[in-house]
């Protein structure tokens, strides 16, 4: 078991990345390229901002924060939908034996009889909130029907956001997160339903891969970005985490893209779900559940089993985790909302501003000096974070 350490009530373990890990192919440039193709034919698909925050680098004492601004994507208002519409693409393709690289949503809507069949399907899913817009959305525009279910403590604001997304019939559960994946599970198999979830489990591993690559297309587009502002690659990684599937994703195109060059990477989640900070801090190598009550202003981070398939990519390239109190998504949210400079606001929800609240505390605060230097954070340092989601709770963020 890895050494725990706490700094003003955030946790931490130093892990040890293998550099020679197996690097992840399904999420090479080659094999994600059906992906960025079907994002690019979708209505209204632009590249999200990679936002470039000088005078918080300034402040902070470092070379430059890039922060992926996933706040309106598709007016989602969140990065998931990239997921979420490519696997229900995926699926469809494969139930009706149609080839997915040479097709686009375009192409299928315009065959009546085809429009007809998929029409009949009925998707189902379990989600915190973000990944059923996803999923509501493309059942909207292939025009089928999707099943989402949301646990227990969920907003009744987030349910009517994935109603109001695409066509989806929206249950708040007695469940918990990780419960109310299994139910839908279950009525996948009861009701012969496709089941699009976004984490994967042992003899479930094809439909979240999908997914997962789904979201490879905002790292592919960050690096173009990042090029044009005159930056290789980043020196620093700062990911939040739920089940994993994002943070391993994106981790899985950094090890293809920058191969033995990997930037130092840090996994940020809430003190009540941490799923990944345990499996790290156990030091075996293996998945492990959180020990949390799941009680959180992150609902989007509110997950308590890590993903099978991202996990590893995440216990390979991760040199730091973080158990965070909720505080410091309140503080990233402020530092975003309210910037200084000539810096542009970011509009960012409590699950995409904990990596913001995190990077700021580690540079301000003297009580976390060390843990900085023993980081590498410092004037070199090119420091990247994907805002993956806009407000969500409007009272909360007001």
């Amino acid at each position: 078991m890895l050494e725990e350490k706490e700094i003003k009530n955030i946790r931490f373990v130093e892990n040890h990345p293998d550099p020679t890990g197996e690097i992840p192919l399904f999420l090479s440039p080659e094999e994600t390229e059906p992906v960025r193709h079907l994002h690019r034919t979708l209505l209204g698909y632009q590249a999200t901002p990679l936002v470039e925050l000088k005078s918080l680098a300034s402040r902070l004492g470092l070379r430059s924060v890039l922060i992926k601004d996933e706040s309106d994507r598709f007016g989602l208002r969140a990065f998931k939908g990239l997921g979420g519409v490519y696997a229900v693409f995926r699926a469809v393709c494969d139930r009706f034996g149609l080839d997915f690289t040479a097709l686009t949503i375009e192409d299928l809507r315009k065959d009546p009889l085809l429009m007809e069949a998929i029409g009949s399907l009925d998707l189902v899913t379990a989600t915190d909130g973000n990944h059923g817009k996803g999923v509501s959305w493309a059942a909207g525009m292939l025009g089928c029907r999707a099943h989402v279910y949301m646990p227990a403590g969920s907003l009744e604001v987030r349910a009517q956001a994935i109603r109001d997304a695409g066509n989806a019939e929206v249950r708040i559960l007695e469940l918990g997160y990780d419960d109310s994946v299994r139910y839908a599970e279950t009525m996948a198999k009861e009701k012969g339903w496709l089941l699009i979830q976004d984490t994967s489990w042992e003899g479930y591993e094809v439909v979240p891969s999908w997914i997962i690559q789904g979201y490879s297309t905002m790292v592919y587009e960050s690096f173009e970005q990042m090029k044009a502002l005159g930056y290789e690659r980043p020196t620093h990684v700062l990911l939040q985490a739920g089940v994993g599937a994002m943070a391993g994703g994106v981790l899985g195109v950094l090890r293809n893209l920058c191969g033995d060059h990997m930037p130092r990477v840090a996994v940020a989640e809430p003190h009540e779900a941490a799923c990944i900070y345990e499996s790290i801090k156990a030091g075996d190598g293996l998945p492990h559940a959180a020990t949390g009550n799941g009680v959180t202003i992150m609902a989007g981070l509110n997950c308590g089993e890590p993903c099978t398939i991202t996990w590893p990519i995440i216990r390979d390239a991760t040199g730091w985790a973080f158990s965070c109190p909720d505080q410091v998504s309140v503080t990233g949210t402020r530092v975003l909302a309210e910037p200084s400079g000539d810096d542009r606001t970011v509009e960012s929800g409590e699950s995409g501003s904990v990596t913001a609240g995190l990077l700021y505390t580690i540079c301000t605060d003297p009580a976390f000096r060390d843990l900085r230097e023993d980081m590498g954070l410092d004037e070199r340092s090119v420091v990247y974070l994907i805002n993956t989601e806009g407000y969500t709770n409007p009272d909360l963020e007001k």
